[in-house]
């Protein structure tokens, strides 16, 4: 079969969220709020291999190596306050991405049908068997914020019932822009810290992207973000000082940790993102070549979580909490 087709035949079989084997991770629960994680583009490299397909299989090996990786980088801000909920599901490869964003503008349609299709799927496992009645909190980084943007404009709509519970969508690396909350009234971005019900969303940039007017597939026009250290929405200057804490991974002890590396944060109105002068780390030569083709050469896009990790910790702990005293 074409590997260009987005047939759900051609990419093996429909994961079965009955099966535990289905989700990275299922938790005990313990907390009064839950979490559902859609991870990001995992399935990279090996997407640019002679006849590779264009989405990964529920096996693929690059995405199940990569996975446990981004749990630890990423998702790992909201186990202190909820219970994390993170399903496997059946992504675009990087290569389809970009060829699918050069053509339309954004990854909707790559993202449309498969990969759409197994999240609403796993939601609708979770709801019906998981979740009983618990508030939660939806969120993702790059092609998943970009699934949960897609979830919020039309899984919610036809779920309402089930969207009245939500604490918070936290869209990180993603583009929420004003047409996505004027075509559909139901969404309704954070203006502040501790509102509920409300998208929490950003990119981040070095400012050599924002003054070239640089080429990010995942910055789209007219898009809004709030600014992840003082959580305002304008240009209101954050310093370093306000950052609790990045997580940075440790050379020589080969661990996570967390420093202090000077990541402040502005947002840029016109642009629309979140510049920060903090440095970008290493990578490796062939990520490099991706990295800037995709999100231009001075990215900050594999740190929008890490770079203001134990502030994004501090923020859901605090959103949980109002969201839980307004039950009261």
């Amino acid at each position: 079969m074409n590997n260009n087709t987005s047939s759900s035949e051609a990419y093996g079989v429909k994961p079965d969220y009955s099966k535990k084997t289905s989700w990275y991770k299922i938790p005990d629960i313990t907390k009064d709020v839950d979490t559902f994680y859609i991870y990001a583009t995992n399935y990279i490299l090996t997407s640019y291999e002679d006849g590779a397909p264009n989405y990964a299989t529920i096996d693929n090996a690059e995405m199940l190596a990569n996975v446990p990786i981004e749990y630890r980088e990423h998702t790992t801000t909201f186990e202190d306050s909820t219970n994390v909920f993170m399903p496997y599901y059946r992504q675009v490869g990087m290569k389809y991405a970009g060829e699918a964003c050069n053509k339309m503008g954004n990854f909707d349609l790559a993202l449309s049908g498969i990969c759409y299709d197994d999240i609403a799927a796993a939601l609708d496992y979770y709801f019906e068997h998981y979740n009983e009645g618990r508030p939660f909190i939806i969120a993702g980084h790059s092609q998943g914020a970009a699934l949960v943007r897609l979830i919020l404009k039309k899984y919610f709509k036809e779920h309402l019932d089930r969207y009245e519970r939500m604490v918070a969508a936290y869209v990180i690396g993603y583009s929420i822009t004003k047409e996505d909350l004027e075509n559909n009234p139901h969404l309704k971005f954070a203006s502040g810290e501790t509102d509920t019900g409300v998208i929490v969303s950003w990119n981040t940039e070095g400012k050599k992207n924002v003054e070239s007017k640089a080429h990010n597939v995942v910055v789209i026009k007219n898009e809004i973000s709030i600014n992840p250290l003082n959580w305002k929405l304008d240009e209101t200057y954050a310093p370093a000082s306000e950052n609790l804490g990045s997580l940075i991974h440790n050379e020589k002890t080969d661990e996570l940790e967390i420093a202090d590396i000077g990541a402040d944060a502005q947002i840029n109105l016109a642009r629309g993102v979140v510049v920060t002068n903090a440095t970008s780390p290493a990578l490796p030569e062939e990520a490099i070549k991706i990295s800037t083709e995709f999100f231009g050469a001075d990215a900050r896009h594999a740190c929008d979580y890490t770079y203001f990790y134990n502030n994004i910790k501090d923020n859901v702990a605090k959103r949980v909490a109002a969201y839980l005293s307004k039950q009261k």
